[in-house]
């Protein structure tokens, strides 16, 4: 451990090594509000560490209004230009309620196989609109694209949050993406360099290693951030992850021969880099928040992201200052591309009092462009159905199956949601399955699902299923083909519903009858939910949110 900073260090040195911190804290106003107490900072300790020079915050959680509140206190306790960002990856409304929730991107790179010029016009309008809803918060940072190239179906933590399965489509409409930030005047952020497409296991937990060559690298991995540093991008992000063929010692994170030797001198990149999240398992299981913030500067990154004790992280970055370690001119080099950026960015404060602006149009355009539905035992865009094939629900009850990683972190399924409110009109019994309640599942190949543990009836199948952090899985160990087999041979399956993952759909698809109403979005957001279950014949004309049964009107 590094020695304690003592009384006699050097203020300006304690508040360059706090410059280059970027610290984690909640949206929400009030200590007690915080979801994830471990990770953001109450807002003493807050107000202290920007007081004393921390430049930058990420925030997650609360209302569009109330984060635009809340960017406008923060910079009211610093004393210069603050770097406000957020994970949007999926619109502003994917972390904060209030402003507009996309689709994920790789429904986007899919629409690019069969519309590549209207993909690109809508990863444009994806980009501008992300960035207006950011500066009418306060942000000026949005830490997207993602340039991975997810062309591991196995990927437990990239998944739909990647543009696209290959090199190209990626490159497109990241670089779009990007075109759509700077004209809303907002930084961005490609990552995670140097590509986390091509794994199987997930770095908020462990460390993966990407066992390929620097040939396959430059083929596969390097051609989006190569796009999109040359298109101009603000920062890069690094990956946790273990390249043997470029550092066999080091994560990239903390690797020299990938931040200073690769992607400073051979991509040329002059611009941010800053770390993932320090707190995730990949580096946190091996080191200890001074030293993995000393590492990661040692190794050319310019900010520190979400270290797992900010004054740790400070006092360890002075003490290898003056043990030689670190050079004072690098962290000032830093700091100065760090005020650069910020200078890209007019730093206009939010007015919490104006209303956000949804752009319902983009958002529910994506929906429809992104949807697939079967027709005739193939796939088929929302916009090729015929309007005479939407089939008829039975009325006569049945259960309402909803498959989700967990009912408690499910900010898509509300008690007015499409997915509930829509088959609960027509009869449907709701029923969910996730890792907290009784398990359906049992350790039959053939009938892996206790259906005698459902009410009778015909099964819509809803499958919430997609990449997401901490999660290790996207529906790994769970087998729904069998399942699906076991539902249609006991002639009980009535329509199925996916959302999220585009490859357990591809593999369900095909072992639908003709005839089976089925739909597939790349999105989990009620307006995905409602698109699809119209498309299987449910809800049509009903307003999402609107439950059309006896509903109470307070909790």
């Amino acid at each position: 451990m590094p020695p304690a900073l003592t009384e006699a260090a050097e203020p300006q040195l304690r508040r360059l090594a706090a410059e280059l911190l970027v610290v984690r804290a909640s949206g929400h106003l009030a200590d007690h509000q915080r979801r994830y107490p471990q990770w953001e900072v109450p807002n003493a300790e807050l107000q202290e560490l920007l007081e004393g020079g921390v430049g930058g915050v990420i925030l997650l959680g609360g209302g569009a209004a109330e984060v635009a509140l809340r960017c406008r206190q923060l910079r009211h306790w610093a004393d210069q230009p603050l770097l406000l960002c957020a994970d949007v990856e999926e619109g502003v409304g994917q972390r904060f309620e209030g402003a507009s929730w996309l689709v994920p991107p790789l429904g986007l790179g899919r629409l690019h196989g069969r519309d590549p010029t209207r993909a690109s016009a809508l990863a444009e309008r994806y980009g501008a609109c992300t960035g207006r809803d950011a500066r009418r918060l306060g942000l000026n940072w949005v830490l997207a694209p993602v340039c991975d190239v997810n062309n591991n179906a196995a990927n437990p933590v990239i998944n739909v949050r990647a543009w696209g399965e290959d090199p190209a489509t990626v490159a497109a409409l990241t670089t779009a993406f990007c075109r759509g930030l700077d004209s809303a005047g907002v930084l961005g952020c490609a990552k995670h360099f140097p590509g986390h497409g091509d794994t199987s296991s997930d770095s908020h937990l462990e460390l993966p290693v990407l066992p390929h060559s620097r040939e396959r690298l430059e083929a596969i991995e390097l051609p989006p951030f190569q796009a999109v540093i040359a298109a101009g991008v603000a920062a890069v992000m690094t990956a946790h992850l273990l390249l043997p063929a470029l550092d066999p010692g080091r994560p990239a994170t903390l690797s020299a021969a990938v931040l200073t030797g690769l992607l400073r001198r051979d991509l040329g990149f002059d611009g941010l880099v800053v770390t993932d999240a320090l707190v995730m398992e990949a580096i946190s299981r091996h080191h200890g928040p001074g030293e993995a913030a000393v590492l990661a500067l040692e190794a050319g990154a310019d900010l520190v992201l979400m270290p797992a004790d900010a004054r740790q992280a400070i006092a360890a970055i002075v003490a290898a200052v003056e043990e030689g370690r670190l050079r004072q001119e690098q962290l000032e080099a830093s700091a100065r591309r760090r005020r650069l950026a910020l200078e890209r960015v007019a730093d206009a404060p939010p007015d919490p009092m104006a209303a956000p602006v949804v752009d319902d149009a983009l958002a529910q355009e994506l929906v429809e462009a992104t949807m697939e539905t079967v027709h005739g035992g193939s796939a088929l865009s929302a916009t090729t159905r015929p309007a005479a094939e939407t089939p008829t629900w039975p009325a006569s009850g049945g259960v309402n199956l909803l498959r989700l990683d967990s009912c408690l972190q499910a900010p898509f399924l509300g008690p007015t949601a499409p997915a509930l409110a829509f088959p609960g009109a027509a009869g449907l019994t709701p029923c969910l399955l996730d890792g907290l309640g009784p398990r359906l599942w049992r350790s039959d190949p053939d009938a892996p699902l206790i259906l005698e543990s459902l009410p009778p009836g015909p099964v819509l199948l809803q499958l919430f299923v997609r990449g997401n952090p901490f999660r290790g899985s996207a529906a790994a160990g769970e087998d729904w083909p069998a399942a699906i087999g076991q539902l249609l041979r006991a002639g009980r399956l009535a329509g199925l519903a996916v959302y999220g993952s585009p490859y357990l759909w591809e593999q369900l698809r095909p072992l639908l009858p003709d005839g089976m109403p089925a739909a597939y979005s790349p999105g989990q957001m009620g307006r995905a939910q409602g698109a699809v279950l119209a498309a299987l014949g449910l809800g049509q004309g009903r307003e999402v949110g609107h439950t059309g049964g006896r509903q109470g009107f307070t909790d």
